[in-house]
């Protein structure tokens, strides 16, 4: 049986016998593992690396485009569905696959993703977590949406009591650049610049360095990444306006190897993260998905996640989004995917 797609590391005089080996589920090969992708331009070059592919087909596993041209139905086979693609038509299509070939696992699903875009719902199952027996404490820092009206900002600041600076995003994250835009605003005033409908938050003090904690399945990674500087009470007092930063998560350049203060630098405890990731795992449905977090400066237990900016909101960013810059993610991810396979044949009835 040829596979629909084109299989990705090989030479295209092998493409026949490959095509020939390759099998889905319950196949004769169930060692060979067939990744269908749906991937952005974008997400493709910077995730499906000549070493990944390399490693990958080592393994067993092949990464096979799909074709967004025809139906997804008509692909395949299929072991896995890897995506990062938005739209009610593609969450149909994946929906309608899932309803024909159960036996296929979609990392992740459409409708999962699409909790996230939203910068207030994504916060809701942080703030309702309690992690105190776990050698820390998580939770998001004090915040307020704003869905219409700039002129009423500064009232609807002071009516909530919370305090400057403040952080504010967009509201919804659609995948433009405009949705990933960040403000700090030292004077309330200044607030009516933004365009809403936007989040504003407290900004928290932290050393200048945030945790970006990478989830692929039961596997964590961390890495330390510089984030903006603290702000003290005399620049408050001093500085006024908006100023409008890069996206501080998304930088490539690392702290891990930065000669800094021991209590800043520490990365969280390890069984709050295990627990962490296991509730947000379960709570959004998602496998694949990193978070920004930060140490309030001054405690070495007390942390924020949530939006992904230099508050280390867990910036809930699914799909393979930003695993290329991951330590070792090439040997992470294709472990990941053997596993998944392995746990669906034990589960498996014996015939």
């Amino acid at each position: 049986m040829r596979l629909n797609g084109e299989i990705h590391g090989e030479n295209e005089e092998d493409e026949e016998e490959q095509s020939y080996l390759v099998r889905g589920v319950g196949f004769n090969h169930p060692q060979k593992l067939v990744v269908g992708y749906g991937l952005t331009s974008k997400k493709k070059k910077s995730f499906l690396q000549p070493k990944l592919l390399a490693l990958a087909r080592s393994k067993g596993i092949f990464f096979v485009a799909i074709d967004l041209n025809r139906p997804l139905t008509e692909q395949g086979p299929f072991d896995i569905l890897l995506q990062k693609l938005a739209g009610n038509e593609w969450c149909n299509e994946i929906e309608g696959y899932k309803h024909e070939h159960p036996e296929v696992t979609v990392l992740d699903s459409p409708k999962a993703i699409q909790h996230l875009h939203n910068r207030q719902s994504m916060l809701r199952d942080v703030a309702d977590l309690d992690l105190s027996d776990y050698h820390g404490k998580v939770g998001i820092p004090r915040q307020l949406v704003i869905t219409k009206d700039p002129s009423s900002i500064p009232f609807e600041v002071t009516k909530s009591g919370l305090s400057l600076p403040l952080v504010a995003k967009p509201l919804l994250v659609d995948g433009t650049a405009k949705s990933h835009e960040l403000f700090l605003a030292y004077d309330q005033f200044s607030l009516q610049e933004l365009e809403p409908p936007l989040v504003l938050q407290e900004f928290v003090n932290h050393g200048g360095v945030l945790f970006k904690v990478y989830i692929v399945g039961e596997t964590i990674k961390v890495v330390r990444r510089f984030s903006l500087p603290d702000v003290t009470k005399r620049e408050l007092a001093e500085v006024a306006g908006l100023f409008r930063f890069p996206r501080v998560s998304c930088a490539a350049a690392t702290a891990d190897e930065a000669d800094l203060d021991p209590s800043i630098a520490e990365l969280p405890p390890q069984p709050l993260l295990e627990r962490l990731a296991k509730e947000l795992r379960h709570r959004l449905g998602l496998r694949l998905f990193n978070i920004d977090m930060i140490r309030k400066l001054g405690t070495r237990d007390v942390f924020y996640a949530g939006l992904g900016t230099v508050v280390g909101v867990l910036a809930f960013a699914p799909g393979v989004q930003g695993y290329g810059k991951m330590p070792d993610y090439e040997h992470v991810f294709t472990d990941f995917l053997v596993s998944l396979m392995q746990n669906k044949y034990k589960k498996r009835p014996a015939t």
